[in-house]
């Protein structure tokens, strides 16, 4: 148990790295945006498009990606999506022409659906009380490699090129890839619940449809679906469009971006560990407490978002400041959104559970890229970043409310059917 206990912390290091480096190379794509439109000579609708594409690829393979994950493999899975990321990466570096760009760009979306098989096997390896910190710990590198990328968007894109900073990153996706495929070794489903954790063997559970049907009738996962429709809206829009409202509305050199959004990122990156750590906190004195943090987290970032858009262009400083007090609130549901789907639904189904409410926020988030840049071309960015940010989050606000009421009887069944397996499993032996 021991040995276990200490080898989960280097699988949550491989983890970490896999989700630096894959969100470097996902998030690549905003700060690079100028000199891509450049490159190929397209407005900002084209460009948006060239976004939508990978998500809309990567939405419509959520499905089976949770489904692979629930029946095979997860570690060598995740091996498979890192060298899926390094070689299309590599394919939309080498593309001549926009339209061949457009379909290799929309090809990088096959492994960016991958990532609830990790959060379940990680599930595996921490137990409820840690989860919300744990993923806030591999969701803090997700900002942390936005900031990579921008570092190598704005101070290698210049001088290498945008391509080459994509042969860079592709080769990273796959060097990861073998280190997963050969580091990182699954455990049972379901190791880390408490009622079984204390058990030196137990069953295997395997993948039903039935408890997937029976998982999608608990109210608490109507409401957590319907947010994540509108929830990931306003993180496309940030992500692919930010920069070029600050260069473009704000006149912010590449070296005032960069001095402005790197201390905004890190800001980003604690506010995931901050919210999983609130999370844990609050679920421990009652099983509403992830929801309740994550409804704090938009209803404050919207308005403090709006604060921030309101600031005259004359005022950068009062502009950094609350740019950074956003970037601290809203963070604070993502960690506590993925715990909490996790504890309501059975460990052989939670990739699927996962992966159907990233399918959701997908098909809400495809057009996000696409709308803003309609919405800019008609009339300016700050509209578009502004309306369809704060409509989003108060969106959220509402739903989260009605999974509070529901919350506590759904987290009270789960545990209630791992008890059971566990008076099965040791009445067997």
């Amino acid at each position: 148990m021991k040995k276990i206990s200490r080898y989960r912390w280097f699988v949550l290091i491989i983890f970490f790295l896999f989700v630096l480096l894959h969100q470097s190379d996902m998030l690549l794509i905003g700060p690079l945006t100028p000199e891509i439109i450049k490159t190929f000579n397209i407005n900002k609708t084209q460009m948006g498009a060239v976004m939508t594409g990978a998500l809309i690829v990567g939405a419509v393979l959520y499905p089976l990606w949770g489904y692979l994950y629930d029946r095979y493999a997860r570690a060598k899975l995740l091996a498979l999506a890192s060298f899926i990321w390094g070689s299309t990466t590599w394919l939309s570096a080498i593309a001549p022409n926009y339209s061949s760009f457009l379909v290799t760009r929309a090809s990088t979306g096959i492994d960016d659906s991958s990532y609830p098989g990790m959060f379940s096997l990680i599930a595996d390896y921490f137990g409820p009380k840690l989860r919300g910190k744990i993923y806030g710990v591999l969701q803090l590198a997700q900002p942390m490699g936005y900031l990579i990328g921008m570092v190598l968007a704005l101070m290698l894109g210049p001088v290498i090129g945008w391509q080459a900073v994509f042969y860079i990153t592709g080769s990273l996706g796959i060097l990861l890839a073998i280190t997963i495929f050969f580091g990182v070794r699954d455990v049972p489903r379901g190791k880390s619940e408490p009622e079984l954790e204390g058990l030196e063997e137990i069953g295997v559970y395997k993948f039903e449809f039935k408890q997937v049907g029976a998982l999608l009738k608990k109210r608490t996962m109507w409401f957590v679906l319907l947010q994540g429709f509108a929830g990931v809206f306003p993180w496309n829009v940030i992500t692919f469009w930010f920069f070029t409202y600050l260069a473009e509305e704000r006149g912010y050199s590449e070296d005032s971006i960069l001095f402005t959004m790197a201390p905004a990122i890190l800001v980003l990156s604690a506010g995931y560990f901050v919210g999983g750590a609130l999370g844990d906190m609050l679920f421990k004195r009652t099983p509403r407490g992830r929801v309740l943090v994550a409804m704090f987290g938009v209803l404050i970032g919207a308005i403090l978002l709006y604060f921030t858009m309101s600031v005259p262009v004359e005022d950068p400083s009062t502009f950094f400041i609350l740019l950074c007090a956003t970037a601290l609130f809203i963070p604070l549901a993502s960690p506590n959104l993925i715990a909490t789907v996790y504890d309501i639904s059975l460990p052989e189904v939670r990739s699927t559970a996962l992966s159907v409410q990233y399918l959701v926020e997908k098909g809400g988030a495809t057009l996000a890229p696409l709308v803003a840049g309609i919405i800019a071309d008609n009339a300016n960015l700050h509209t578009a970043i502004l309306t369809l940010c704060i409509t989003a989050w108060l969106l959220c606000f509402f739903f989260y409310s009605f999974a509070l009421i529901f919350i506590p009887g759904d987290v009270r069944t789960l545990r209630i059917q791992m008890a059971e397996r566990a008076a099965k499993e040791m009445g067997i032996r």
